[in-house]
C-alpha cells in the first residue's frame, strides 16, 4: 500500500484510485519553460528597435509577479489534478443477506388427513388443520430460505414455485383443501416432482421436506426408486411419518385400529438413500419438535463476510477547481 511506503502525513495518497494523474501537477510550468521555436518567415525592421532593446538589457530580465488571479489559476490546477486521481473513502460496513437453503415442502393432501385425531390447544382437530399450523410457525422461522410448496394425492401438484416470499407460500398451504390433488397417497410422483423443482437450484442446498401420514398406494413412480432420482440430482429428503393409530370413533369412543397406517420402513430408506432423516410425529407437539429438529439440521448459512463500499469522492476538488477558475477569471484584469 501506499500508505506505507510514505510518511504519515502524506497517507491520503493511499484513497486515490489512480494516483499516477498527479504527475501532471507541474505541466504548466514545463509547457511555460519549453524553448519555442522563433519566427521563420521575413521580419519587419524596425530602425528604433536597437534602443528598447538596449534599455531593456540594462534592466535585466525579471520573473513575473504571482498575482491573485494566477495564484488562483494554480490552485483550481491542483484541484483538477486531485480530481483527476480519483479520491476515495470507505463506507459503513455492508452486510450481505443471508444464504438461506432451497427448500421444497410436499404435503400429504390425501383423504386419510381428514382424521380427526389431533390436538391443537384445546380443540381436536383433523392431521391437515395440525399440520397447517406448524408448517406456518416452521416458514416464520425460515426467513432467508427460499421455499417452494407441493401437495399430493392421486398425483402431486406444485403450488408455488421455489421463493422468497414466504408469505405467498404460506397463504397457499392454509388456502389449500383436502380433495384438492385426490383421495390416494402418491409418495413417489411427489418425490420426483420436488426433485425436477430443485434441479436447477445451487448445489448442496437442496432440500426436500416431504410429509404423509399412510402408504404410496397410486402415482407412476415408486417411493424407492424416486428418492434414487433424488440422490442422483444431490437432494436430501428429511420425511416425517404424520398422523396417529388410525382406528374408528364409535359413539364418540375412539376405537384404535391396532396396526400404524404409516408406511415408516419406506420413509426410512428414502432418508437413508438421500442422506437426510426419518421422523415419526403421531401427536402436534412431536411434529413441532421435529421441525424444530430441521430447523438445527439444515440451518440458514450465515451472512456473508461484511464489506465497505467505495464512495468517490472526485466531485469536491473538481468543484473547487471550476470554483476557483471562475474566480480568477472574475478579478481586474490588473490582479490577473
Amino acid at each position: 500500500m501506499i500508505a506505507e511506503l510514505l510518511p504519515s502525513w502524506l497517507s491520503w495518497l493511499d484513497t486515490l484510485a489512480w494516483p499516477w494523474m498527479l504527475l501532471a501537477l507541474p505541466l504548466p510550468l514545463i509547457m511555460r519553460l519549453w524553448p519555442q521555436r522563433g519566427p521563420t518567415g521575413p521580419a519587419l525592421r524596425v530602425p528604433y528597435a536597437a534602443t528598447e532593446l538596449t534599455a531593456l538589457g540594462s534592466t535585466g530580465l525579471r520573473l513575473p509577479m504571482l498575482r491573485p488571479g494566477r495564484l488562483l489559476l494554480w490552485m483550481a490546477w491542483i484541484s483538477l489534478c486531485v480530481a483527476a486521481a480519483r479520491p476515495q473513502q470507505l463506507g459503513e460496513p455492508i452486510v450481505p443477506p443471508q444464504q438461506g437453503r432451497q427448500l421444497m415442502l410436499a404435503v400429504d393432501f390425501s383423504g386419510s388427513m381428514s382424521e380427526p385425531d389431533m390436538q391443537l390447544g384445546p380443540q381436536i382437530v383433523q392431521r391437515v388443520q395440525a399440520a397447517k399450523a406448524v408448517l406456518a410457525d416452521f416458514l416464520d422461522r425460515r426467513a432467508g430460505d427460499r421455499v417452494g410448496l407441493l401437495i399430493f394425492g392421486d398425483r402431486a401438484y406444485t403450488l408455488t414455485p421455489i421463493t422468497a416470499d414466504l408469505a405467498t407460500v404460506r397463504s397457499q398451504l392454509t388456502d389449500s383443501e383436502l380433495g384438492l390433488a385426490g383421495n390416494n397417497t402418491a409418495i413417489g410422483d411427489a418425490i420426483a416432482l420436488a426433485v425436477k423443482r430443485l434441479r436447477e437450484q445451487p448445489e448442496g442446498q437442496r432440500v426436500l421436506i416431504l410429509l404423509t401420514d399412510g402408504v404410496n398406494n397410486a402415482g407412476v413412480l415408486t417411493p424407492l426408486r424416486a428418492a434414487e432420482l433424488a440422490r442422483a440430482e444431490g437432494v436430501r429428503v428429511y420425511t416425517i411419518g404424520f398422523g396417529g393409530e388410525g382406528g374408528m370413533s364409535l359413539f364418540g369412543v375412539r376405537i384404535a385400529a391396532g396396526e400404524d397406517p404409516v408406511d415408516e420402513a419406506t420413509l426410512q430408506k428414502i432418508a437413508g438413500l438421500t442422506g437426510g432423516r426419518a421422523f415419526r410425529a403421531r401427536d402436534t407437539d412431536q411434529l413441532a419438535s421435529i421441525y424444530a429438529e430441521l430447523d438445527r439440521l439444515e440451518p440458514i448459512a450465515a451472512p456473508g463476510q461484511a464489506v465497505r463500499p467505495t464512495i468517490e469522492r472526485y466531485a469536491w476538488p473538481l468543484a473547487l477547481s471550476l470554483l476557483l477558475g471562475a474566480l480568477a477569471w472574475l478579478m481586474p484584469r490588473r490582479w490577473r
